[in-house]
């Protein structure tokens, strides 16, 4: 009765995945208003949603069999879990093939702007888990990081010549001191009044770079901002000063597609060393410790552990990874304003960390993408994308509220005998 009750779970799982893939696929890819001759024309194009929704249903239910299962004490899991490992790893490195040569593959160039904005996305969102997944701090200003680290590059590059590469852990240590900043004034401040800090914070930051108009350009922003370069070579049309292009040097012609595969690289490896580094992190006893405030404040002041430290290294951490994403952001568009870092993209940011599943990197790596990319693919929606988008929100806390891909945290049972 147990195999049958497990497996009935399992199945309602990949049911319930199943149909809200297709609350987000079908109205999104599905249909497409043409214009013709005679007027608006509705068509349906049904192959792409029902390959997502059979995808998301088969998958959901193998998931069970390759994921790390959570057993008692008292079963043997040494001979267990060293081949649930290995698969892991063989799954882990067919999906980062997968990443590598998404780029050459169809629709190819078209597709390739959103998956490098998906990659900025996956990073804010990696940032952002750290505060509110494992640290269980609500943050509504995360926004405000991501804009430092942009300006931070932005201005470095501007008046003293410093390319992407040297501009980059400067981004992420002035995110990291402003989230140390923001931390000390709101470490006694939980849930609602947390998050009405932060959320103020954000917009002091966006008012600020907003009038500053002899440091950043005011409205106007920042232009001409230097893309990033790879061993050296620069990846624009034309190189400045004396320098030379990766097209010069590998004998080819420039093409705008080309650059962006570059991009799409160049934040794919941002992505997999934030996800290395957090990953470690979370297994340290820096991450322990954000656990256990997470789950009870008082309990982790008795044993011992400073909440105020805790803390801090939340902001900070959280706050670094989205500097790096605000530079990797203004180098990827080659100009930065205040506008592009208003409330709303804090909100899309806290949405993918709740989509995907709260302290899971799997989740929010899964929900960026899958929010960045439909757009993409329902272009004549755009006008309704958010209306849709707050539907799934509600649709997900209802039937799904521990995310798309939520965490696995192994339990111990004590044996009863």
């Amino acid at each position: 009765m147990r195999g049958e009750t497990g497996m009935h779970v399992v199945v309602k799982d990949a049911v319930i995945a199943a149909l809200v893939t297709a609350l987000l696929t079908i109205p999104l890819i599905g249909l497409r208003l043409n214009v013709e001759s005679t007027g608006l024309v509705l068509r349906t194009e049904m192959f792409w949603p029902l390959t997502a929704i059979l995808v998301v249903f088969f998958g959901r239910l193998i998931l069970p069999f390759i994921r790390r299962p959570t057993l008692p004490v008292k079963i043997p899991t040494e001979k267990i879990i060293p081949k649930i490992a290995e698969y892991r790893k063989v799954w882990l490195g067919a999906l980062l093939v997968f990443a590598v040569t998404l780029p050459f593959t169809p629709p190819g160039g078209s597709m390739l702007t959103g998956l490098t904005m998906a990659m900025i996305y996956m990073l804010l969102a990696l940032g952002l888990n750290i505060v509110v997944g494992y640290a269980g701090l609500l943050d509504l200003g995360h926004a405000a990081f991501y804009a430092i680290g942009a300006y931070t590059y932005a201005l470095l590059n501007q008046y003293y010549g410093l390319s992407f590469w040297q501009a980059l852990p400067l981004a992420g240590i002035a995110a990291g001191f402003f989230g140390i900043v923001l931390g000390f004034p709101v470490l006694r401040l939980r849930g609602d009044y947390l998050a009405i800090v932060t959320l103020g914070f954000g917009e002091i930051v966006r008012l600020l770079l907003n009038n500053w108009d002899s440091l950043t350009g005011g409205p106007d922003g920042i232009t001409n901002i230097s893309k990033p370069t790879l061993f050296g070579w620069e990846i624009t049309r034309r190189a400045r000063g004396e320098g030379e292009t990766l097209w010069q040097f590998l004998g080819v012609d420039f093409v705008n597609t080309y650059q962006l595969i570059a991009l799409y690289f160049i934040g794919l490896l941002l992505v997999v060393v934030a996800v290395i580094v957090i990953d470690r992190l979370s297994k340290m006893p820096v991450g322990r410790a954000w656990e256990a405030l997470r789950e009870d404040e008082i309990a982790c002041r008795s044993l011992g552990l400073s909440p105020t430290m805790i803390k801090l290294t939340a902001f900070s951490l959280g706050s670094m990874f989205a500097g790096f994403a605000g530079a990797f952001y203004a180098a990827y568009l080659g100009s930065v304003t205040p506008d592009s870092f208003a409330f709303i993209e804090s909100a899309i940011i806290l949405s993918i960390v709740v989509l995907g599943g709260m302290g899971s990197q799997r989740g929010v790596l899964l929900a960026a993408l899958t929010l960045t990319l439909l757009p993409e693919f329902a272009r004549d929606f755009a006008e309704y994308r958010m209306l849709i988008f707050g539907l799934v929100m509600v649709l997900m806390m209802i039937w799904r509220p521990q995310g798309l891909w939520p965490a696995s945290r192994r339990r111990v049972e004590l044996p009863t005998s």
